[in-house]
């Protein structure tokens, strides 16, 4: 019998019983994510996405990028509203830690889909590694967690794809208040890569893509590093 196994499992039988799942988009009891809020999640639809950033309604003129991302490509599972939005806010700042392969999931399917559409989109098949954009220190200290290495670790798996921890970053004062230019300049110069990554593709994980400074910047240090390319995915975005 594998004991460090038959541990985990107690602990989240434990886990299970002292803080029952509710329902991330309604709160409801049950689930972490109930039938209704599933058919309400804002999917995006690829065929219509810009390719280089991945903007809804982007795919013939993109208003949200001039094409000259870093990235080779990005894809994004759902707008961030409804169901989605409340989803990420639960899982980041309500610490419900269960919705990390839900989230993973979300990410996986988007990948699927937008890989049927030949304009450059990412194909797992052909990546060497899977990162992700990590916490600032001062976010790791408030959460206790990195909402995005926990989520890149399940998509590692559900893709079969080696998970690196590439990217180091330092500080930065927290986005979510700030502008389009602001937040690029927040971000510049604030990631460094921590592993070898020369001649590798890699994809990058986010949790919300907004004006795309915080991916740009990390897919920066990456190909700077010898990177061969870099695509990114995230749970959500906006525009």
């Amino acid at each position: 019998m594998d004991v460090s196994a038959g541990l985990a499992g107690a602990a989240e039988l434990a886990r299970d019983l002292l803080w029952p799942a509710r329902c991330a988009g309604c709160d409801g009891p049950g689930n972490l994510l109930c039938d209704r809020c599933r058919l309400r999640l804002p999917w995006i639809d690829q065929r219509f996405c810009c390719p280089v950033c991945g903007a809804p309604g982007g795919w013939l003129v993109c208003t949200e990028c001039d094409g000259s991302w870093e990235t080779e490509a990005s894809v994004s599972a759902f707008s961030l509203e409804g169901p989605a939005s409340r989803m990420v806010k639960v899982y980041k700042d309500g610490h419900e830690r269960r919705l990390a392969p839900v989230l993973a999931a979300a990410c996986a399917c988007a990948l699927d889909e937008a890989s049927a559409w030949d304009r450059g989109r990412v194909d797992p098949g052909s990546l060497d590694a899977l990162c992700f954009v990590p916490s600032t220190a001062e976010a790791f200290r408030r959460r206790g967690f990195d909402p995005m290495a926990d989520v890149a670790a399940c998509l590692s798996a559900m893709e079969g794809v080696p998970l690196a921890d590439a990217l180091f970053r330092g500080h930065a004062a927290d986005q979510r208040s700030l502008g389009r230019g602001e937040r690029a300049a927040n971000v510049a110069g604030t990631f460094s890569c921590a592993q070898d990554v020369s001649g590798c593709r890699l994809l990058l994980v986010d949790d919300v893509i907004t004006t795309g400074a915080s991916v740009r910047e990390a897919a920066r240090s990456l190909l700077a590093a010898g990177a061969a390319g870099v695509w990114t995915v995230s749970v959500a975005r906006t525009w």
